[in-house]
């Protein structure tokens, strides 16, 4: 079972886990074991609430594809266990950031001593430039 909030929990028979090949380098061991592991989780199908799905179903990630399958591979590690614990981790990261809200920004003027500096520092560099230009001969 895995704990997504205090009240909101998810079977484990809802994931499902594959164990896969994992690419890359890696010598003999890579090409005989199958330690990644791909997870695949419908949302539409969980037990999820409602919100949860549709906060997930509206994310632009490309981990969710059109049918509204989260897919994770992973293959961070040498075996299949952490692999697994690793993806399972991520799955509960992702659902629980679709209830983090974002602070709103409060639009702020900039104050009359920092308008006043940076005028007069592009009035020093404007002058500084006018001085490097050609002399006029009368």
């Amino acid at each position: 079972m895995l704990a997504i909030s205090n009240t909101v929990t998810l079977e484990e028979n809802e994931v499902e886990i594959s164990a896969i090949r994992a690419s890359g380098s890696g010598g003999q061991k890579v090409n005989k074991v199958s330690a990644a592991i791909h997870l695949r989780f419908d949302i539409e199908d969980s037990s999820l609430p409602d919100y949860y799905k549709e906060k997930l179903l509206s994310l632009k990630d490309k981990r969710i594809t059109k049918e509204g399958i989260i897919v994770i591979k992973s293959q961070q590690h040498r075996s299949q266990e952490q692999n697994r614990d690793e993806a399972l981790e991520r799955l509960v990261e992702l659902i629980k950031s679709v209830t983090i809200t974002q602070k709103r920004r409060v639009p702020t003027k900039p104050t009359k001593g920092s308008v006043g500096r940076r005028l007069d520092s592009k009035k020093k560099q404007a002058n500084k430039k006018r001085l490097r230009g050609k002399v006029e001969s009368e």
